[in-house]
């Protein structure tokens, strides 16, 4: 998804908040409202699209969570707010960290990134880096089938683990309980690379894990 549609993205979305706050109005207590149903689609459709464009300890993500959360006037300003800014960034063309260009949609970049890490023996960032893409392309696979990506405690939203993602997926028969495992799998090198430990895979191993997450990520496309 290049800039031009996540601009237009975050034109609907600012449009759904001044919406919410057309429906304005008084409480018994005296305290300003809005309507219940349209505010939570407001909030649910913003923190899907920021979670997935900047990741779950991004601020945007954290202050929206945790400040966006009640059906008033203000809280749903703070949130238009807040996607002004988001608005800002991409125009400006700051959305440069990992996780926006993974959002971005730009992540057969790593892929490649990967492959010459690869070819010049480091095995470990490869990794990394194959992981994420499959990780990405998991939650790209929850958008285009309507799974949710987090699952709402009390208040918060916490966003789900890829291993929970992945069971998703193969409830949904998004694809196969064989690819589950395989997926299951590739992130356990992933992980043991990101924890540092390097001995519990070998260069061959992360070889095949580049070949076979492409083919998946190729074959499942949506």
């Amino acid at each position: 998804m290049n800039s031009e549609k996540l601009v237009c993205r975050v034109d609907e979305l600012i449009k759904l908040g001044e919406e919410v706050l057309t429906t304005e109005s008084e409480g018994f207590n005296g305290a300003k409202r809005v309507d219940l149903i349209r505010f939570y689609k407001f909030r649910s459709a913003t923190i899907s699209f920021v979670l997935k464009l900047f990741g779950h300890s991004h601020p945007y993500f954290v202050d929206f969570s945790e400040k966006v959360k009640d059906a008033s006037p203000l809280s749903c300003k703070r949130g238009i707010g807040m996607l002004h800014a988001v608005k800002s960034e991409i125009e400006q063309g700051w959305l440069t960290s990992t996780k926006g260009l993974i959002s971005a949609d730009i992540f057969g970049d790593f892929l490649e990134m990967a492959e010459h890490l690869l070819q010049e023996g480091y095995k470990d960032p490869a990794a990394v880096l194959i992981g994420s893409a499959l990780e990405q392309h998991l939650k790209n696979l929850c958008v285009a089938n309507d799974i949710d990506l987090a699952i709402e405690r009390g208040e918060k939203l916490i966003p789900k683990k890829a291993d929970v993602i992945n069971a998703d997926l193969v409830k949904s028969t998004v694809y196969s309980k064989l690819d589950q495992k395989s997926v299951t799998f590739w992130l356990g090198i992933r992980n043991n690379a990101a924890h540092g430990d390097f001995e519990a895979y070998n260069k061959e191993q992360v070889e095949f894990m580049l070949s076979a997450v492409s083919e998946f990520m190729g074959r499942t496309a949506e």
